[in-house]
């Protein structure tokens, strides 16, 4: 079993910090070996650190020793087994449920906020529930389908939390009309070259319930973008 195999490494590292704070001097990196050894050390805590909010490392390394010198098991193969098993489900499961309720409160909270920003002066709201300012208006070319664009942008979340901005960085980006959510597609053909408009995008044509991992924008956000289209590049 995966999770056994795993845990039995955590049992390495655990023994060697319970060593460490008894007085055992740490050993110093030498060779490739010591390298490699240290490397998935750290490896094993960070993922320990991850997998667990709380965790009785005495009662870890016990069973550890235990199943060493198979004496004072407390709990056999099987069960041991099972009980693993089942708290990763449960852990899975409440995970699962908080995104979830997380991801339903951004819907609403985005419902809510496009229902009270559409009734705004200035406000324009396309078949797609897509809304838009126009800041500046230009005077070039709209792109289409077919074209790639240079602009700057200055994305946020609606509560102000910025996420994404080549202003802040300082340099315009380029990428395919198509190439974005739909809500930059859709609002990019609106617009003519040197404008800048503000779009105001539903999650449904933002990122929807998968955002990319790890990042600021959430299940079911509602986005805010500043942009100007600076130029059709073709």
């Amino acid at each position: 079993m995966k999770i056994m195999k795993y845990l039995s490494l955590v049992a390495v590292l655990l023994l060697l910090v319970s060593c460490n704070k008894n007085g055992v001097a740490q050993k110093p990196i030498k060779t490739e070996l010591d390298s490699v050894s240290y490397a998935i050390g750290m490896d094993v805590a960070k993922n320990v650190k991850a997998s667990f909010d709380d965790f009785d490392n005495d009662l870890f390394i016990q069973g550890f020793t235990n199943a060493l010198d198979s004496t004072d098991i407390l709990l056999d193969e099987a069960e041991a087994q099972k009980v693993v098993r089942a708290y990763f489900q449960k852990k899975q499961q409440e995970e699962m449920a908080k995104r979830q309720e997380e991801a339903k409160a951004n819907k609403e909270a985005g419902e809510k906020f496009l229902a009270e920003n559409k009734t705004k002066d200035g406000v324009q709201t396309t078949e797609s529930g897509l809304q838009y300012i126009v800041l500046k208006e230009g005077t070039g070319e709209k792109p289409t389908t077919a074209s790639k664009v240079k602009v700057h942008y200055h994305g946020t979340l609606i509560d102000g939390t910025v996420f994404d901005s080549s202003v802040d960085r300082g340099e315009p980006t380029e990428f395919g009309v198509t190439q974005v959510i739909k809500g930059w597609t859709e609002g990019l053909q609106l617009m003519k070259e040197g404008a800048k408009y503000k779009f105001f995008i539903p999650s449904d044509i933002a990122y929807g319930a998968n955002p990319r991992p790890g990042g600021k924008i959430k299940a079911n956000a509602a986005l805010i973008f500043d942009v100007e289209l600076l130029e059709i590049v073709k």
